[in-house]
Formats: structure tokens, C-alpha cells, sequence
């Protein structure tokens, strides 16, 4: 993929296979390649370059091998998919739900490399910034530490609930995260924004353009 910003040509490397549908992209001001995910989907990397997201009620699990140098990252809108048919058809939009995208994730660094007992993982979102719905974000923190307990995985850093949407940026090659809460964003924006992608969740498939923020 060739890439312009002012004048110059940058060649991303290739991705891992099965994410070259990924957005990526140069970023000039922290001079790194960055790929960004929208929410359903997730991306794996064995390369030095950051993961970018940003978060309402969704959660983000950072998870990575460090010995082995893989790892990526997800973006879930709800926690549980109560049709198991989307799984073992690998339908794309199975990822969308919190039960799906961590074992999509996980497998994904085991398929590339990883191994499971070496595994890290950072999380962060489940605001609440739908006021006026149910809580969405509390159940999805409440199912993914769930899930981080019983899968026995090692949880090494947090940043969960709170009322405002956050922007998370993630090298999976070092382990390094960085989360900035987005105060000034304007709630009702965001709101009106994730309560729409609810509602087209199960219609609109994963490659649309819809993006929460």
C-alpha cells in the first residue's frame, strides 16, 4: 500500500494475512504506521506499528505475546451473541459481540505464533454515554472481566467505565498503551451516534462506513 502526506511516498508493510481490509495508515507526528479499527473489528500484528481506537460504551482488549512479538487488538459493541451459528460460519459480523471478538482476537495471535499461557491483556472503554438506555457499557466490562477470569488470562492494566468516551492507541510489539478520555467531545453527539450503529448492528454488515465517532 502506498501511502502520500505532503509531497512524500510511504510504503506500509504488508499486513498479516486475513487484514489487509484493515484501515492503515502513516502518522507523521508519531512517525509510525498506524491501523485503525472501527467497532466489529479487530487487527493482529507482528510489526512495530500502533493499533488506534476510539470508544464510547464498546470495549478494546489489548492483548499480546510478548515473547513472541504478536498481538492486536478489538472493538466490541455488545457482550454476548446468543446465535452460535455466527461463529462456526467465522461470519465477520461476529465480531461485534464480546464472546466472539475475544476468541476471534485470541486465536488469531495462537494461528500467527502466540502462545496462550504468555498472553497479556489490557482493557479499556465501557462508558456510559447512552444515559438515556440500558447500560451498556457496564455489562460489557462485567462480561470481559468475566472472561479474562475464567479463560485464566493475565490482566496487567484497566481503564473501565467512567461517562466519557476514550481514544486508545496501542503497540502490540512493545506493550505500549495509551488512552486520552475525550471530555470536550460532546455527549450528545456520541450518544446519538452509537444509539444509531445499535440498531443497524445485526442489518449493516462490518465493511460499511459507519464509524461511531
Amino acid at each position: 500500500m502506498t501511502i502520500f502526506n505532503d509531497g512524500q511516498t510511504n510504503i506500509l508493510p504488508r499486513a498479516l494475512r486475513g487484514f489487509g481490509h484493515i484501515k492503515r495508515y502513516w502518522d507523521k507526528g508519531n512517525e509510525t504506521n498506524v491501523a485503525k479499527i472501527l467497532p466489529g473489528e479487530l487487527y493482529v500484528t507482528k510489526l512495530d506499528e500502533m493499533i488506534t481506537t476510539v470508544l464510547g460504551s464498546c470495549i478494546s482488549a489489548c492483548i499480546r505475546d510478548p515473547d513472541k512479538s504478536i498481538g492486536g487488538m478489538n472493538h466490541f459493541m455488545l457482550p454476548v451473541a446468543k446465535d452460535n451459528n455466527l461463529l462456526k460460519s467465522k461470519d465477520s459480523s461476529a465480531a461485534r459481540y464480546g464472546n466472539f471478538a475475544m476468541e476471534h482476537l485470541i486465536n488469531e495471535i495462537l494461528k500467527h505464533g502466540g502462545q496462550r499461557e504468555n498472553l497479556e491483556v489490557k482493557l479499556f472503554g465501557g462508558g456510559r454515554v447512552l444515559s438515556h438506555m440500558t447500560d451498556i457499557g457496564k455489562r460489557n466490562i462485567e462480561f470481559v472481566l468475566e472472561y479474562i477470569n475464567l479463560e485464566g488470562l493475565t490482566l496487567v492494566s484497566e481503564d473501565l467505565g467512567d461517562l466519557y468516551p476514550r481514544k486508545v492507541q496501542y503497540n502490540p510489539l512493545t506493550g505500549m498503551a495509551r488512552m486520552k478520555k475525550l471530555r470536550t467531545m460532546h455527549n450528545q453527539t456520541v450518544a446519538e451516534r452509537e444509539t444509531a450503529y445499535m440498531k443497524e448492528i445485526d442489518l449493516t454488515p462490518v465493511e460499511s462506513d459507519i464509524e461511531l465517532f
